[in-house]
């Protein structure tokens, strides 16, 4: 994979006239709006770029786009690559090992997820403290690139927990409100059962998504700082499960998005 990454590297630095980003951004479904904020250098559609997957879900409009947020050098992909659109793993992270060799530090992700916590409600923003990965993959697995980072990763503090207090104290003064807890992956992508969702809660997960695991495994394998929050987009509670559909979803999302915008835009003017 090393020599694909160097080659989209090679090509993204020309294009960009080796623009250096300090911080890489993961936009979720329907939380896309983020880009505006940024005062664009250049923007890269997916199918332009080599060995770069091509995002085929509804709400992910595949660009990197590539400026300043807060008076951070940003590089951020609006839409993401998921393990249900038949990629391998090494494919749906592949970008964040590019936008390591583009020398971020910093990963900043966001996604759209169903509440499994009772005491989360439509349209909570979740600060991720902690993941289970139920994706019965890791994209990790196969020989390790000993140039990217360790063989066996520690995982203790995935999620940075100063970043975390950080989120929580902005959210605060902001007068947003926060919820904080773990996100449960799974393939998808079919929504859970109801059974699945209780299943889910039962093994500590309080929501559940179909990204983002993948790509903070593979971020926390190089060294990088990550934070991630959860739009919660619908409900798989005990008694509350209903019919929901993608399209919902990305209109959940879009309703918390000016709040979510918001709160990434004072943590990356914080670091």
């Amino acid at each position: 994979m090393l020599k694909e990454v160097k080659q989209t590297t090679e090509f993204i630095r020309e294009k960009t006239n080796n623009f250096e980003p300090q911080i890489g951004i993961i936009l979720g479904t329907g939380l896309g709006g983020l880009t505006t904020e940024i005062e664009k250098a250049y923007e890269l559609a997916y199918e332009t770029i080599p060995n770069f997957p091509v995002s085929t879900v509804k709400g992910h409009n595949g660009k990197l786009i590539f400026g300043t947020l807060n008076g951070k050098k940003v590089v951020a992909m609006q839409g993401r690559f998921h393990y249900y659109e038949g990629y391998t793993m090494k494919q749906v992270v592949f970008p964040i090992v590019v936008m390591k060799n583009l020398n971020i530090s910093h990963l900043f992700v966001s996604n759209a997820s169903g509440g499994v916590n009772p005491d989360f409600e439509v349209g909570d923003i979740m600060i991720i403290r902690d993941h289970i990965n139920l994706m019965a993959n890791n994209p990790l697995i196969g020989p390790n690139e000993e140039e990217l980072g360790p063989r066996f990763p520690d995982m203790h503090e995935t999620y940075c927990k100063k970043l975390v207090q950080k989120a929580e104290t902005i959210a605060a003064s902001k007068g947003i409100k926060v919820q904080k807890g773990i996100y449960a992956a799974v393939t998808g992508p079919t929504f859970e059962t109801p059974a699945e969702y209780k299943y889910i809660r039962i093994v500590g997960a309080d929501c559940v998504g179909m990204s983002t695991v993948p790509e903070v495994i593979s971020a926390r394998h190089m060294g990088l700082t990550v934070f991630a929050i959860s739009v919660i987009s619908d409900l798989g509670i005990d008694g509350k499960v209903v019919k929901v559909s993608h399209e919902e979803v990305i209109e959940a999302a879009k309703a918390t998005e000016p709040k979510m915008t918001l709160l990434i835009k004072e943590m990356i003017a914080a670091i």
